[in-house]
């Protein structure tokens, strides 16, 4: 053993394979008495120097991971690119888990942090069930959560103003002269759909304007999904002037389908998406879209996770990150590639 031991060794000793000392080297979730097994011979073979080892017996891994619905989301990916670095610089790896919004999926997530394969978790789930808010109450780990949460929840949670985003938007398209003005929404048991959805009724009160069932069309936060959905409110209600769109994506597909079916934008249907992200620029014609400001959002998340992996005792914080409107060609006509900014961020909000 004059070059040290190794995994085959560990193993031998252990009386494990060699994949069982794999994993507890590399931090991931595996069974206890697999652990005390394998850390005991990498003690009793001088292994513990390795720095992965001590880590494992003083029960850090300096990882963290991040819980999103869908790693192809262009929102989550700009959520990505802050808390990568920010965690990085205080020496953390990030682990991804991509849920598909799938509860069990989440709910495995939290309950995996007793094995403490990570440091602390940062999760933005789509709906927020009571067994959510069990395992939350329970965390074995410091969590934060993107996205709404009940009030009372022991857990950071940083959140999106889309009750004052969906407002600018339909303000903006009022402003323009439509009245015909749509809602293509995702499911409406998510908390962004149950919140965009609740803020466009009441922005058309406000404004004076009708509710019509027959306006506002459920589909989910993909855009194929989009396009099918806007293909049967266009096919119900052909007279809409303008589109309110839950997220980006279903914009995209709203355009998919409009440019198909000879329908100008904006001339004959303005369009309007949410969450400004990289795709909003880059479509033709560009679209306007309200930033709820997944960026920011991203790395207030990060850095409230690191005050509480440092020690940070303290009641747990909600953040909100403003909405901001990015005005461009689907509303305004292609000579109109201008912003309009809103504050950067509040304490408290909804």
């Amino acid at each position: 053993m004059a070059d040290g031991p190794t995994i085959n060794t560990i193993a031998e000793r252990a009386g494990v394979s060699i994949a069982s000392v794999s994993r507890v080297l590399n931090g991931l979730p595996t069974r206890q008495e697999t652990e005390r097994k394998v850390l005991k011979a990498a003690e009793e073979l001088g292994y513990v120097r390795n720095a992965v080892a001590r880590s494992l017996k003083s029960r850090r891994t300096n990882q963290v991971a991040f819980a999103m619905a869908d790693v192809g989301n262009p929102a989550y990916l700009a959520m990505l690119r802050q808390i990568q670095p920010v965690l990085k610089a205080a020496g953390y790896r990030l682990v991804l888990h991509s849920t598909d919004a799938v509860a069990a999926d989440e709910i495995d997530v939290l309950h995996s942090l007793g094995e403490r394969y990570v440091d602390g978790l940062i999760m933005s789930p789509l709906r927020v069930t009571d067994a959510h808010l069990e395992m939350l109450a329970a965390a074995r780990a410091p969590v934060v959560i993107i996205g709404s949460v009940p009030e009372g929840t022991p857990v950071d949670n940083v959140r999106a103003d889309s009750r004052t985003g969906v407002r600018l938007a339909v303000d903006h398209l009022h402003a323009l002269g439509r009245r015909r003005i749509a809602m293509v929404n995702g499911p409406i048991d998510t908390v962004p759909g149950a919140a965009r959805g609740a803020a466009y009724r009441e922005a058309l009160e406000d404004l004076g304007l009708p509710y019509d069932d027959d306006l506002v069309q459920i589909g989910d936060f993909y855009r194929a999904q989009g396009a099918r959905a806007v293909a049967e409110l266009l096919a119900r209600v052909p007279d809409v002037d303008a589109l309110m769109c839950a997220n980006d994506l279903i914009a995209l597909g709203a355009l998919d389908v409009l440019r198909a079916a000879g329908r100008r934008v904006p001339d004959d249907v303005a369009v309007v998406g949410m969450d400004d992200t990289d795709l909003a620029a880059a479509s033709w014609p560009s679209l306007t879209s309200v930033s709820l400001g997944s960026a920011e959002r991203g790395k207030v998340a990060a850095e409230l996770l690191l005050e509480r992996l440092r020690g940070g005792d303290r009641e747990p914080r909600v953040v909100t990150v403003a909405p901001r409107l990015a005005v461009r060609a689907s509303t305004a006509g292609p000579a109109y590639e201008g912003a309009s900014d809103g504050s950067d961020r509040k304490e408290g909000g909804a």
